[in-house]
């Protein structure tokens, strides 16, 4: 951000009152003062005793500081005043204030983040990106992957700061806060990527937020935008890998929207559709009747591609009585698993079945 848009609220506070007023950067160097002669100067002494302070006030070697609202625990710009006293505070506060405003007036006009933000939430028309997208100096036809991260539990991580770190470049690549649990990253590949180098990145962001206390997380995955107005489509195919994920894949904490398969389309059927399907599967009893061993070993005899052999060694059971489980099953769905049409028909079914459960229908 320009320190121009600083200075001219600055001159209009030097008006009334005598005090100094200006602010620093996140390095500590004044980018704007009613002092014009203090403009340029480094102060890094003073970061970390801003940043400690947490938002509040902090009066450092005569003069008092106060942070600036920002995306991050670290202060992007502060306020400060030349003085400890009540009047100084005062001022500082007051300040603070007005500088605020310009600044959320500036970013919500010409930040390259908050234009970012605006496609992916919709609230941009496509005729317009291009033109915004110039004005800002961001180059609209580059392949860009989409990353959803969004927090699992309640943590106090900071996801924004770890993955904000993990990519630093801010010409390139968008760091988002998305509500209270999402955090989107927007990282510009290299032409002509591979869904290689899509799942590398994803692999980066997972071992850095898994490694210390961010474990609580999921990381969802939307399609290559080749293009600024390709995000919002990207970026809801991300939210749904999370949410498909969540019935489907619950141990998996790296989603690919390109990798859901038949999930994705169970997903966006109609309930009312997936209660017909299971009714018309199930005709002979309902698969409620199916107890929890059952089902273990037809989940197994799926893992092992249908090979009753296979199957039974992995379950530790003689051969036949993996043969006598599945005539057991026949007798009570009508389905021999044994038979590629019928598994196949299972296999969908129990999956209509986790997904109706996951939205609180018991059928």
């Amino acid at each position: 951000m320009s320190g121009r848009i600083f200075q001219n609220a600055v001159l209009q506070i030097k008006d009334a009152t005598d005090r100094v007023v200006g602010v620093i950067d996140g390095e500590g160097t004044v980018i704007s003062c009613s002092d014009l002669g203090l403009i340029g100067r480094k102060w890094p002494e003073y970061v970390e005793p801003i940043n400690q302070a947490d938002g509040t006030m902090t009066m450092v070697d005569g003069r008092t500081f106060r942070a600036l609202g920002g995306w991050s625990s670290r202060f992007d710009y502060a306020v400060f005043t030349v003085g400890e006293d009540d009047v100084s505070r005062t001022v500082c506060a007051m300040a603070g204030v007005a500088l605020n405003s310009a600044k959320s007036y500036y970013e919500e006009k010409h930040d390259r983040g908050s234009f970012i933000k605006s496609i992916i939430s919709d609230n941009i028309l496509p005729s317009d990106i291009y033109m915004r997208a110039k004005e800002l100096h961001v180059t609209p036809e580059v392949p860009r992957g989409v990353f959803l991260v969004r927090k699992t539990e309640e943590s106090d991580a900071a996801l924004m700061d770890v993955v904000q770190g993990l990519f630093p470049d801010r010409q390139n690549d968008f760091v988002l806060s998305v509500g209270d649990s999402d955090v989107v990253l927007i990282h510009q590949l290299p032409e002509s990527s591979s869904e290689k180098e899509v799942q590398r990145v994803a692999g980066v962001l997972e071992e850095a937020l898994r490694a210390g206390s961010e474990g609580h997380v999921v990381i969802g995955i939307g399609t290559v935008a080749q293009h600024l107005r390709d995000l919002a489509r990207s970026y809801k195919e991300a939210q749904i890998a999370i949410e498909v994920g969540k019935v489907f894949d619950t141990e998996k904490y790296v989603i690919n929207y390109e990798n859901l398969g038949i999930g994705r389309l169970i997903y966006q059927l109609p309930t009312t559709l997936c209660e017909m399907f299971l009714i018309e599967v199930f005709k002979k009893n309902p698969i409620d009747s199916l107890d929890q061993e059952t089902l273990f070993t037809i989940h197994k005899f799926f893992e092992n591609n249908l090979n009753v052999s296979e199957t039974a060694r992995k379950l530790f059971v003689h051969r036949n009585t993996l043969v006598y489980r599945l005539e057991k099953i026949k007798k009570l769905t009508g389905l021999d698993l044994r038979e590629f049409d019928d598994a196949i028909t299972f296999k969908v079914a129990l999956m209509v079945k986790k997904y109706l459960t996951s939205r609180g229908i018991d059928a």
